[in-house]
């Protein structure tokens, strides 16, 4: 093993056949050595010495023939202090999650990864029309850690292929993970179990793995999600006053070495307008976190006053032109059980007094703070929870569903569950086992929201005639067509949207967020069209679409939501015309081969009757 001469690019470590380069940054004046450490060894077997004068400005580089990667492990050196290199691709000392201890300046350490041999078997990424997409926002570790997960591999990228099959069923076709890099989850007094704050960006945590590579598992997850039509996304909430360009390098990194589909980033954190105009970033999602839709669908789900408008512009925010996804609820905040279930935050076991959490979460008890056995209390508790999926699944943006809000899993009132790894903080999924309600209506609702162009459309809606059909893309009413009823006392909004392109049907939505049933005016789109109805609150997706019997006039019951979709009359006729005229195309040709087959007799038979003349 020798020192030979280095590249400054790329940062990191670099496998080169024989050779293995190292380079770092290093600022001018300071020392800096490579320590190599051979694995369970606790002192540097090697140091090579990386001089300023062989360097190129801040950067330090060399490269060392004959290294065994797989014997052994690196840190640096600087000005006499042990330091992890920032752009480490994997680390050892971190198998497990949460563990106190008291780290000596040996323990953590970055192994010597090659990213090139790992077996993507043609998997690409998916690429899916921002439209198309429901997202489903979970904790890698979190999601299956609950013992009532069933899984084998609890709390890991495996973990997370095992739920596959569920995630497929549900019809979420993109996961967003939160933080699966590398970060210190010791902290002073409590455990960080989110992973915001300060990390190892470029190497995937090892804690979450359930073998030896945490690099290989979650390429595993990747590559799994993919063949199942499922993207993922990466939450990637870097520190303040971090590198553009480091910010920049670790994005592609992932994106092109482990195929991840997009990123969800603090535009106030990152070079926001520079990552969009970045040419490789251009072929992937990225996402910021935003809780306008959050707050306006969560005053108006409870029946605040004064919000008709504000609902006007959630339902056509459009994710792909500012990348801001749908949510009702996310990990800061109430699930969704909690949003109708508390109306005050209960953080106490944060240990901070109950002074952390957001304090305005525009929640409801609905009649009883925490868990209640009153029937009336239980069921409108379930009416609201189906409204804000309603609320969530029919506007035009991407939603995206907060893990276990299908099936009323709970965080008991904690609404900042940072420092919680526990059965706080997991995914809980006894709920679905008890009784699976919540899910069948979400897993329907998802569906009927993909049947239907109309509730996801791929161009920007602008209230106008652009297809010269006679009635706007999107126009919006109340108790009279054609007119909002959008005074301050105003809980209920109607939507039409026209669907008059080639294969869409009209869609009616009409949402009464008031505590008193409502008339809607159905709008008159032209004689060719009857409305049926194929959703309400209180009965989900129904089996079979029913014909109103009034066509321009519903009725809605309190603090529901009713969708009625528009079927052309001149379409069903043309079925049963199809029909005749085919039977009439039928019978004719019969007669037509009929007729031909005798004039071809009658021709075989002509000359014969003339030699007997």
């Amino acid at each position: 093993m020798r020192k030979t001469k280095g590249s400054p690019q790329p940062f990191g470590v670099d496998i080169k056949g024989k050779n293995i380069n190292f380079s770092v940054q290093v600022a001018k004046g300071k020392t800096c050595e490579l320590l190599l450490y051979k694995r369970g060894k606790e002192v540097p077997e090697y140091q090579f010495d990386m001089p300023e004068e062989e360097g190129v400005g801040e950067v330090r580089f060399l490269s060392v023939e004959g290294l065994k990667a797989d014997r052994y492990e690196y840190n640096f050196l600087i000005d006499g202090k042990v330091c992890v290199d920032p752009y480490v691709k994997e680390l050892a000392g971190k198998e497990k999650f949460g563990v106190e201890r008291k780290l000596q300046e040996h323990q953590i350490r970055g192994k010597i990864v090659s990213m090139e041999d790992y077996d993507w078997q043609e998997d690409q990424r998916l690429h899916l029309p921002w439209e198309d997409v429901v997202a489903y926002g979970l904790h890698v570790r979190g999601f299956t850690k609950h013992s009532s997960s069933k899984v084998v591999h609890k709390g890991t990228f495996q973990g997370v292929v095992e739920k596959l099959d569920y995630l497929k069923e549900l019809g979420v076709n993109q996961i967003q993970c939160m933080p699966v890099y590398e970060f210190e989850e010791c902290g002073k007094t409590k455990v960080n179990y989110w992973g915001y704050g300060k990390g190892f960006y470029f190497a995937p945590k090892k804690a979450y793995a359930s073998g030896k590579s945490a690099v290989l598992e979650l390429k595993d997850m990747v590559r799994a999600c993919h063949s199942q039509g499922i993207e993922v996304v990466l939450e990637m909430p870097f520190v303040p006053g971090i590198s553009a360009n480091y910010v920049t390098e670790c994005l592609r990194f992932y994106m092109l070495e482990y195929h991840v589909d997009g990123f969800v980033l603090n535009p106030y954190n990152v070079p926001w307008e520079q990552l969009i105009e970045d040419p490789f970033l251009k072929d992937i999602k990225l996402m910021q976190k935003d809780d306008g839709f959050q707050n306006v669908m969560r005053r108006f789900l409870k029946g605040d006053e004064n919000m008709v408008n504000d609902v006007i512009w959630a339902l056509k925010n459009r994710s792909s032109e500012n990348g801001k996804c749908n949510y009702i609820t996310t990990q800061t905040g109430f699930t969704l059980w909690d949003l109708v279930s508390y109306d005050c935050k209960h953080n106490e076991e944060n240990g901070e007094k109950n002074l952390d959490g957001p304090d305005y979460n525009y929640s409801w008890n609905c009649g009883a703070e925490g868990p209640s056995r009153k029937r009336a209390v239980v069921n409108l508790r379930k009416n609201q929870v189906k409204n804000a999926l309603e609320l969530l699944l029919t506007a035009q943006g991407t939603p995206c569903l907060l893990a276990g809000d299908e099936f009323c899993n709970s965080q008991r009132g904690n609404n900042n569950a940072y420092c919680q790894d526990n059965e706080t903080g997991w995914v809980n999924w006894t709920q679905l086992k008890k009784d699976d309600w919540l899910f069948q209506y979400t897993k329907k609702l998802i569906g009927l929201r993909k049947e239907h162009r109309c509730l996801h459309q791929s161009t920007a809606l602008s209230g106008m005639d652009t297809t010269r059909c006679g009635i706007p893309d999107v126009s919006y009413h109340g108790e009279n067509a054609w007119q909002v009823k959008a005074e301050v006392s105003s809980r209920q909004l109607g939507v039409l949207y026209s669907g008059t392109k080639e294969g869409e049907f009209p869609c009616f939505i009409a949402y009464n967020m008031h505590w008193l049933p409502h008339h809607f005016a159905i709008p008159s789109i032209g004689k060719n069209v009857e409305w049926y109805l194929v959703m309400t609150t209180k009965d989900g997706v129904l089996c079979e679409a029913k014909k109103l019997e009034n066509q321009k006039d519903v009725l809605l019951e309190e603090r529901s939501v009713a969708i009625l979709v528009g079927r052309r009359i001149e379409e069903k006729k043309s079925r049963s015309e199809k029909k005749s005229i085919h039977t009439a195309k039928t019978q004719n040709v019969n007669k037509i081969e009929k007729r031909q087959g005798a004039e071809e007799l009658c021709k075989e038979e002509q000359p014969a009757r003339e030699g007997k003349v």
